[in-house]
């Protein structure tokens, strides 16, 4: 996808604050984002024609837990493989990163856990929308 670039970055304040609500996330200020964001581990965000159109960050201690956080693309930006390519990316430095026994968690919505269970994870209490790993 020529037009679509994956850039290792932070999103700015008002790219994660814009990509949240565009996805259909929950919305957070730009008070809450100014703070948050420079506590990333590790961070992707795509770019259209210099746009950021996804986006997703690992928050965490860098050691024993790690949080997939954020994995947002627009929806005019949805069918094209965006978000595999977002997680594709995060789980490569998960792997290069987390040391064995480290815990990797994500809170998902609704309907798109057989997506993150291609990377593992699984879910906890039928009842929590949490789910994790251990790295081996």
């Amino acid at each position: 996808m020529p037009e679509y670039e994956i850039a290792l970055r932070n999103p700015t304040v008002g790219e994660y604050c814009e990509l949240r609500v565009g996805a259909g996330l929950s919305p957070r200020s730009e008070e809450i984002a100014r703070i948050a964001l420079p506590n990333t581990l590790f961070a992707v965000v795509v770019e259209y024609r210099g746009r950021a159109v996804g986006m997703g960050r690992v928050v965490g201690d860098g050691g024993t837990v790690f949080q997939v956080a954020d994995i947002a693309v627009l929806p005019e930006h949805r069918g094209r493989g965006l978000g595999k390519q977002i997680l594709d990316t995060i789980d490569a430095w998960l792997r290069r990163t987390a040391r064995p026994g480290a815990f990797v968690n994500l809170f998902s919505d609704r309907g798109v856990a057989p997506l993150y269970a291609r990377y593992g994870f699984r879910p906890g209490d039928p009842d929590e929308p949490g789910m994790c790993y251990v790295m081996e």
